[in-house]
């Protein structure tokens, strides 16, 4: 789940706009722990999809 659909408990605010010490806080951890946090749902199908063309590509190379 990315951040920016997360709601801050503290301030009932969305995360991503950082309007409290807490949200800023988890938005910062949240940022720093996870690398595809700010990748979109579609970048990542594109980036799958070309990690499977390469297994693929390798595979038949290999034949």
């Amino acid at each position: 789940m990315t951040y920016d659909r997360l709601v801050c408990a503290n301030c009932a605010a969305p995360v991503s706009e950082g309007r409290c010490p807490v949200c800023r806080a988890h938005r910062q951890r949240l940022q720093q722990e996870n690398f595809f946090a700010g990748l979109n749902p579609m970048a990542l199908v594109v980036l799958l999809a070309v990690l499977v063309a390469a297994v693929a590509l390798l595979a038949h190379q290999t034949v």
